[in-house]
């Protein structure tokens, strides 16, 4: 396993990143701890998981998986470096509080008190925001996550899905405090969807964030979908179903399996490689339902991109360009 440091903190994390989101809705509870199980074994230490996952009225059940697995022991708690959200509200029906959720210094501190019981551990290593709250400023934000990690809960704090200019306005108003601030960036970034490219990835290296994408696979499209749709083997749904009904995106895709057949190549892995080998990404999270999916994953590291593979990704799914250039002279 390779580990580098998270953005500009010592914290020594690995290239690949274990998302945990289908553990309860569509990963039982002990195939969800034998996937966390094969990760550690494997070297990956960095699990990313978030309050709101389980979903519907299973809000918190991921967490709780991940608190089950805590508690067996043998070192799994020390070995792991741990980031969990928040910002969604956790109330079921009609028990959604306007202040049970989003990014208030009350919300916090009831939000990572409850995190903390279900996890089962006393700290959190990354607390990361899920989204913008452009209700509460950051002044509050920064005071609330200033007092958990004097208390010795919050290690670090990180965003989600923030633009540019939200890490800019964050990280500035911590340092007229002189606070750490946002040390990790979670966006929307995979060889389909490059538009972080102009402005939050930017973003992020100047001010010393780790980038840590998510859904590097755009839902499955990347992972070799059309050969498994002839096959039979995958039936697509919601937005990947929209997408493969859009005929220039089924020739991107096309295109880009027939690359890497060319080549030799898994389409998965592929992906997960590129993301590797861009500028200022930590790792990307990989969100296995099965230990097969995990394998898989797990290849990624050991898959080499050459100049003439990443220059024909480049020409199929070409990114937005720097910014300002991309869209001014």
């Amino acid at each position: 396993m390779e580990y580098t440091q998270l953005g500009r903190t010592g914290l020594k994390v690995s290239r690949l990143v274990l998302g945990t989101m289908n553990f309860g809705p569509q990963t039982d509870e002990p195939t969800s701890h034998a996937i966390m199980d094969t990760a550690l074994d494997a070297g990956l230490n960095f699990f990313d998981t978030a309050n709101v996952y389980g979903w519907a009225e299973n809000k918190g059940r991921t967490e709780s998986i991940i608190g089950s697995w805590f508690a067996q022991g043998d070192g799994r708690r020390d070995r792991t470096v741990l980031a969990t959200k928040v910002y969604g509200n956790m109330g079921v029906d009609g028990d959604a509080w306007p202040n049970h959720d989003k990014l208030s210094a009350l919300n916090i501190r009831r939000a990572v008190e409850a995190s903390l019981k279900r996890l089962g551990t006393d700290y959190i290593d990354v607390y990361q925001f899920h989204h913008v709250d452009r209700a509460t400023p950051f002044e509050e934000i920064w005071q609330a996550v200033d007092v958990l990690i004097q208390q010795g809960k919050v290690l670090y704090a990180g965003s989600s899905n923030f633009p540019g200019y939200k890490i800019a306005q964050a990280n500035e108003t911590a340092a007229r405090r002189g606070s750490v601030g946002l040390v990790s960036e979670q966006c929307l970034y995979n060889l389909f969807e490059r538009r972080a490219e102009m402005e939050v990835i930017p973003a992020a290296q100047e001010y010393g964030l780790g980038v840590i994408p998510w859904s590097p696979l755009h839902g499955g499209l990347l992972g070799g979908v059309l050969k498994k749709e002839a096959e039979g083997k995958r039936r697509t749904e919601g937005r990947a179903a929209a997408t493969l009904a859009d005929p220039a995106s089924r020739a991107k895709l096309q295109a880009y399996e027939d690359l890497l057949d060319k080549h030799g190549l898994a389409p998965g892995e592929t992906a997960l490689a590129w993301l590797l080998t861009r500028p200022g990404v930590t790792g990307p999270i990989v969100g296995p339902r099965t230990p097969d999916q995990l394998a898989g994953a797990l290849r990624a590291l050991e898959t080499e991109l050459s100049d003439e593979v990443l220059a024909g990704l480049d020409e199929i799914f070409p990114g937005p360009g720097p910014s300002p250039e991309a869209f001014a002279w």
